[in-house]
């Protein structure tokens, strides 16, 4: 019995959201694009569980390029019209169109000017009559037993205005970038915007080491900051190669001498390197990739061969770049 009645409520669900398709018309076409012109927000207004499937949508719309909020229809007819405008799309949604809280607000959205869309079951209703275009979310049933809570209807709402973002979406050229750029806080925001200089090290902390010097006086520079590598560069501060504590352990599984050598007979001359404006998702994907093993630190160098500063692997993962 209970796996039963939630395959049949997953079927009624799917057959609703399918029957949408044909409703894809030029009407729906010609809603987009009044929401593509306008100048200024979309504002989304809901009750009850329409209300819920309004936050999601307007939320979908803000993050994917389209200014959108919600308001309340109850607190719209105490003082939240104020935040209407004539310049303004709004998104009334209601299935049986008949909503008090929604048809109450309707003449006062009408007389301040803006366009209303209504994401409605009935066009008959209400909603549907005063609407300056309709797009039809109407279900044959819901998957409640009792055919009373909204189910498949809300379920079709919410696909339905995910369809209106999508097609937004795409209708802006939105990119990846852009996307990001919304979500700065998130894992997406941190891999897309996040650059190799908000994490390098640099200054003070910054190994560097001049040729002619010793691998012993590389050994302490790269142990007095701790980073395993060490950028050597020639008279004038320029990069010329890489020397790191793998070099170290090598050569001292065969003796000793080498400690006196300079550091550029045994540095990495054509080491991985990276700018500083590159990605930070770059940096880690370069030393992932390294053949035969990854590599744990680059060099950063910026256009005139000046090591401005050294990435860790450590440094990435802390910052949470995956």
């Amino acid at each position: 019995m209970i796996k039963e009645k939630a395959i049949e409520t997953l079927k009624i669900e799917a057959d609703a959201v399918e029957k949408l398709i044909p409703r894809i018309d030029d009407e729906f076409v010609r809603a987009v694009q009044c929401i593509l012109d306008c100048t200024a927000r979309v504002v989304i207004t809901g009750m009850g569980k329409s209300g819920h499937i309004g936050q999601k949508i307007a939320a979908t719309l803000a993050s994917t390029g389209t200014p959108s909020f919600f308001m309340h229809p109850a607190e719209a007819f105490h003082g939240d019209l104020g935040m209407v405008t004539e310049k303004d799309v709004v998104i009334a949604i209601s299935n049986s169109g008949e909503s008090s809280e929604i048809v109450n607000i309707l003449p006062i959205i009408r007389r301040i000017g803006a366009t209303i869309i209504a994401m409605c079951g009935r066009r008959e209703s209400s909603l549907g009559q005063y609407s300056d275009y309709f797009v039809d979310i109407s279900v044959e049933r819901e998957a409640c037993p009792l055919g009373l809570a909204p189910t498949a209807s809300t379920t079709a709402t919410l696909a339905m205005g995910d369809a209106i973002a999508m097609t937004l979406m795409s209708a802006r050229n939105f990119t990846s970038q852009d996307f990001a750029m919304f979500h700065p806080g998130g894992a997406l925001g941190r891999k897309l915007l996040l650059t190799v200089e908000h994490v390098m090290h640099t200054g003070e902390d910054n190994p560097i080491i001049q040729r002619g010097k010793t691998a012993k006086d590389a050994l302490f520079v790269m142990t007095d900051k701790g980073l395993g590598a060490a950028s050597v560069v020639d008279e004038n501060g320029k990069f010329i190669g890489l020397i790191t504590d793998g070099i170290i352990r090598r050569a001292l599984g065969k003796d000793n001498s080498f400690l006196d050598e300079p550091v550029e007979h045994i540095m990495f001359e054509k080491p991985l390197i990276i700018a500083p404006g590159k990605l930070a998702a770059e940096a880690l994907s370069v030393m992932e990739k390294h053949k035969p093993r990854p590599v744990t630190v680059l060099p950063v160098i910026d256009g005139e061969q000046n090591p401005v500063g050294i990435v860790h692997l450590t440094d990435l993962l802390r910052q949470g770049v995956v």
